[in-house]
Order: C-alpha cells, then structure tokens, then sequence
C-alpha cells in the first residue's frame, strides 16, 4: 500500500516539476519565439520527459490499483 502510495506522490511530483517548468518557459513567446519554435524548444527539454514520465507513473499507479480488497484506492 505504502509503495502505491509513494509511486502516485512521485509522479504527481514529477507532473508539478514539469508544468510548472513549461509555464515557466511561457516567456520566451513574450520576447519574440513563435509558437513553432516554442513547441520545438520544449520537446528537447527533460522538464518535458519528466511531464511524461510522471502522468504515465500517476495513470499505472490509478489503474493498476483495483481489485484488491479493503485497501485505500487512490
């Protein structure tokens, strides 16, 4: 249960880290990117991969938690 647990703060973790990033980098539209190039700078970023890795984590930890008897669901 504990590890549940840890895995969903985890990659709840990891989704707060890389979107809190990408809005960061929102400014580079403001001093003259277009949005072509924003989405090209973005994608070779690890903030981004950490964005993708964590909503992977959080959605196996969801579903792959059903089925067992008297446990917390998350």
């Amino acid at each position: 249960m504990f590890t549940k647990i840890f895995f969903f703060l985890f990659g709840f973790g990891l989704i707060v880290i890389g979107s809190s990033v990408l809005i960061m980098y929102l400014n580079l539209l403001t001093i003259g990117y277009s949005f072509s190039d924003y989405v090209n700078f973005i994608i070779r970023r690890p903030e981004f991969y950490y964005l993708i890795v964590g909503f992977i984590i959080l959605t196996l930890t969801i579903i792959l938690s059903g089925g067992e008897k008297y446990e917390l669901y998350l």
